[in-house]
């Protein structure tokens, strides 16, 4: 029954469920009657995530099978990566169980492609289309890897590419830290668009995310050392930390930046918290770092920049350890991507996000099924090409192998 199998994963589904999640179940249960408006209020009043999943799980169970088989449904919907890892597998269709208003179910909503995949599988696996000679899409336009085009990948590159480990077994972990508020400088209007759409681009790729808003230098770097400890990596295959925020010469700016003097993250400090000496847990993985700030002063219009300045037109500019500095033995298997070249700003949408953002996100969805995730910024650099503003650029990037990020794998 689906209320016994909801109890079973209970923990793990408090644990597991990020806010965007319950949002969209939240909005699904709504529509499908399992859930009334004063029980979604009662969940939304809890103020932290875990409270807000446990109410929401907790009204599921006391409904009944029923209740607790849509949940399943909408899990899927909203998050297949989760479901699959929690072990929920949609069942199979019974008109006695969804009969009547509880069981309503709204058009599409067992056709996404993981679903289809899901009911034919006895347990947690990859999701993949019904032909697997062509790729399909997850729920959030992710283009699933088929498993004759990852083998034939392996087949020919063999040793040149970094191992994925089991889903069934891994643990990867992701860290966004994304500065919205600041204490003397401009808000960053259109980062929650980054933060929210670079959440979900992640868990589609099998990455349980952690969030932080709106630190200090201080806070950011001992964030970073914590997510760095984490026991997870040692199951772990690879790992992405995205920070999002003003920029200036010596590196990203904490909130309590005021002359970009104090209150500095530097990028030595990224890299060193997450090298081989110090995060064993990610010795020879992949480490994925993405930044989005600006590191110019070229002047824009339409856009809003990520600047430190309060003044339009006074943007700081920020630069990355230089390519001349020696690589040590104990850096290696990095990826640091950056929104924009040393003397250029990043520009930034305020209702749609950050362009870098945008577009690095588009490409990962569109080719993360058939190409490694350097020949994908490669394309991301090809849609910066005719714009003079701006170019993406790749720094202190020390990876050995090609990675590739196989979705539904």
């Amino acid at each position: 029954m689906a209320d016994i199998k909801l109890k079973e994963i209970r923990i793990q589904f408090i644990n597991g469920v990020n806010e965007t999640n319950i949002k969209q179940l939240l909005d699904k249960l709504l529509a499908r009657h399992v859930m009334n408006e004063e029980e979604l209020d009662e969940v939304k009043a809890e103020r932290k995530k875990q409270d807000q999943a446990r109410t929401l799980i907790d009204h599921v169970i006391k409904k009944g099978p029923k209740a607790s088989q849509i949940l399943i449904e909408c899990l899927h919907c909203c998050s297949a990566i989760l479901a699959e890892n929690l072990g929920l597998q949609v069942p199979p269709a019974d008109p006695s169980a969804v009969s009547g208003p509880l069981g309503e179910k709204p058009k599409g909503l067992l056709n996404c492609p993981e679903n289809e995949a899901s009911s034919s599988h006895q347990g947690p696996k990859p999701m993949v289309s019904a032909s697997a000679a062509q790729p399909s899409e997850c729920k959030n336009g992710i283009t699933l890897c088929p498993p004759n085009r990852l083998q034939e990948i392996q087949r020919k590159e063999g040793g040149e590419i970094y191992p994925i480990k089991d889903p069934n077994a891994r643990s990867r972990l992701a860290l966004i830290i994304c500065n919205i508020e600041f204490e003397s400088l401009l808000r960053r209007e259109g980062a929650e668009v980054d933060l929210k759409e670079m959440t979900l681009l992640l868990e589609g790729l099998g990455y349980k995310v952690e969030t932080e808003t709106n630190l200090s230098s201080e806070d950011m770097t001992q964030c970073l050392k914590n997510f760095a400890a984490r026991e997870e990596h040692k199951n772990s295959d690879s790992t992405f930390v995205v920070l999002m925020s003003h920029g200036i010469q010596a590196g990203l700016c904490g909130v309590k930046c005021r002359d970009g003097s104090s209150d500095i993250l530097t990028m030595d400090t990224v890299v060193a918290t997450f090298n081989n000496w110090n995060c064993q847990g990610l010795r020879g993985k992949p480490k994925v770092i993405i930044i989005q700030a600006c590191r110019g002063e070229n002047k824009g219009y339409f856009f809003a920049s990520d600047s430190v300045s309060p003044i339009p037109g006074q943007q700081s500019p920020e630069a990355l350890v230089e390519d001349a500095l020696k690589k040590l033995p104990k850096e290696s298997d990095f990826l640091c991507l950056y929104s924009t070249t040393p003397d250029n700003v990043s520009w930034r949408s305020p209702e749609k996000g950050s362009l870098f953002i945008i577009k690095l996100i588009e490409n990962i969805k569109q080719h993360a099924w058939n190409c490694n995730l350097e020949e994908i910024f490669r394309k991301v650099l090809q849609y910066f090409e005719n714009n003079p503003d701006q170019m993406p650029s790749k720094d202190r990037t020390t990876l050995t192998k090609k990675f590739y990020l196989f979705p539904g794998h």
